[in-house]
This record gives structure tokens, C-alpha cells and sequence, in this order.
């Protein structure tokens, strides 16, 4: 069935970006509401902003929503891969600001917030895409696909010239609580050379050395170093997970993803929403139910690193 989150829980931070405090809260919400943002600083006007593929404004370095008013959410995706990987179908997400704290850097902190409230399940079904036909874009070296299969499976290969990361390939399907064991505590990274580049640009003005792993070559610059030795390939599946819940409903089919990035996530579901039949809306059975990704998650399956 459709479920909600028990009761709100609430979250304070910065945002990665603009470097300026930040609250979100999670509220329960309806069946068949989704999942929706609500921007709870703009008093006139639309403050309501859906979570779905179409409202994504293609951005190399996060997710961001844009209504049609003008309002807009930058950074979305951490949050969204906790619900996704909680497995909560319905959900008000509000933020007293224009992006999404970044915590920890990773959806660990929502992960235990969301698990902590506890699940509601709800007196409706729950749908999901399935994947039909094989879709696949590309820009440049970078490409990333969806194919047909009976449950989320997430591929990634990345390659940075940094030894600290280098060449990272990893295969993991997101059923039986998948993405809060092996996906949630993983911290975005980034390059120093990336983060001077931004901060001269006026971006990253948020990050820290404890809210990204950041490298210099074959340097861990970060303290306490990794939570993997392949953290960088993990965090680029829990950022495609949290990019493809942002089709209004879960997905069941392969996605593999090379050298992709939010932007080329988003550009391949809309090529899936615009390819005929490549997706269909199917009601769950019991086998689909128990192949989603929230599926049978505990609080005890989140790494004690995070």
C-alpha cells in the first residue's frame, strides 16, 4: 500500500550553495498526493512546487524545481532519495529557503529522521512505472539508459583523473532495503580545484569538509577520510535514485549510468515520457511491492559511520 510518514520530523542546516540557515520539514500527506515541495518563505504567490521530472530546471550540479511561478528548490535530490528509499509514496516537504540543506552531504540524516517517525500505510495501492523499451541519451562520453526489468537496478561507472577516486564501477539493486544499507551515508564529493572554481563563482559558499568528501589528487582531504573505499560511485547511485523518483512514482527497470550526472538523469526520463510505450503505469502486485526500494527497511540497516 501507499504510505506516509507518522508525523513531521524536522531538519536544520545550510544550504550547500548559498551557505545561508535552512530548516525542511516532512510532513504526512494524502494518498495519491506524491511527493511535493512547498517554499514556506514566499508568502505571494504559488509556494508549491511538485516533485517531478518536467519542473527540473537541467543543472550540472544538482537538482532543482522550478513552478511555474517562478518558484524554485535547488538540491533536491538527497531528500528524495531518502523517500524513495524509505519507500514513503506520499509527503510535504517544506523549506524556509531556496535550497535544501545538505546535512552531512549525504541522505543518512534523512534516512533516521524519516525511519525514526515511522511509516503510515495507506487504504490505496501503490503505482509504479515499468520500464518497457530500452531508452537511452547521451552527451559526449556520458550516457546513461533505462531498460526493462523487474526491479530498480542502479549501474554507475565514474572516472576522475584523482587517484583519490579514479575509476569506479558499481551494480546494486534497490529492493530489500538496498539503498539504506549500501547507498544512504554516501557524501557528495568534489575536486579542490572544483571547489575554488565554484567559490569564485560565488557557489559551494555551504561546503565544508564535513559535508563533502573532498580530494586533491591522491589526497583524502576530508577528516576521517572515506565511509568506502568506492563512496564516489555511491553517491552518484543515491543522487540517480533520488533524480529518477522524480518520475511521480518508482520505477522497475535497469538504469545504468556512465560518467552521467543530474542534467543527463533528467534528460533520459524525459526521453522516456516522450518515446511511446516506453513506460507503463502499473498497480503493484505483492512480488512488485517487495521489489521496491523501501521495501522491509529498518533503522538498523543505516551504517553506524553516518
Amino acid at each position: 500500500m501507499q504510505t506516509t510518514i507518522k508525523a513531521p520530523v524536522r531538519f536544520t542546516g545550510v544550504g550547500l550553495h548559498s551557505g545561508a540557515p535552512v530548516r525542511l520539514t516532512i510532513r504526512p500527506a494524502a494518498a495519491h498526493h506524491g511527493i511535493w515541495f512547498r517554499r514556506t518563505d514566499i508568502a505571494v504567490g504559488d509556494a508549491l512546487i511538485p516533485a517531478r521530472w518536467d519542473v527540473v530546471e537541467r543543472t550540472p550540479l544538482c537538482t532543482k524545481v522550478v513552478n511555474g511561478a517562478g518558484a524554485s528548490l535547488s538540491t533536491v535530490e538527497h531528500v528524495m532519495a531518502a523517500l524513495a528509499g524509505c519507500g514513503v509514496t506520499n509527503a510535504l516537504v517544506e523549506v524556509d529557503g531556496p535550497e535544501v540543506p545538505i546535512l552531512d552531504g549525504s541522505s543518512a540524516p534523512f534516512v533516521r529522521g524519516i525511519l525514526a517517525r515511522g511509516l503510515q500505510r495507506q487504504a490505496a495501492p501503490v503505482r509504479a512505472f515499468e520500464v518497457l523499451k530500452t531508452v537511452e541519451v547521451r552527451n559526449g562520453e556520458a550516457w546513461a539508459r533505462l531498460e526493462p526489468g523487474k526491479a530498480l537496478e542502479i549501474s554507475f561507472h565514474i572516472d576522475f583523473p584523482d587517484a583519490a577516486i579514479g575509476v569506479q564501477d558499481k551494480v546494486l539493486t534497490m529492493s530489500n532495503g538496498t539503498f539504506v544499507r549500501e547507498l544512504c551515508d554516501a557524501r557528495t564529493f568534489c575536486r579542490q580545484s572544483d571547489v575554488d572554481a565554484m567559490r569564485a563563482q560565488g557557489l559551494a559558499l555551504g561546503g565544508t569538509l564535513d559535508n563533502a568528501v573532498v580530494v586533491d589528487g591522491d589526497r583524502i582531504l576530508s577528516p576521517g577520510g572515506l565511509r568506502h573505499t568506492d563512496e564516489a560511485v555511491r553517491h552518484k547511485m543515491l543522487d540517480a535514485l533520488g533524480d529518477l523518483f522524480m518520475a511521480g512514482a518508482p520505477l522497475l527497470g535497469r538504469y545504468t549510468g556512465y560518467r552521467a550526472g543530474h542534467s543527463l538523469t533528467n534528460t533520459l526520463l524525459r526521453a522516456a515520457f516522450a518515446e511511446p510505450g516506453a513506460l507503463r503505469m502499473v498497480t503493484c502486485s505483492a512480488d512488485q511491492m517487495a521489489q521496491l526500494p523501501g521495501a522491509g527497511v529498518h533503522m538498523d540497516e543505516i551504517p553506524a559511520v553516518a
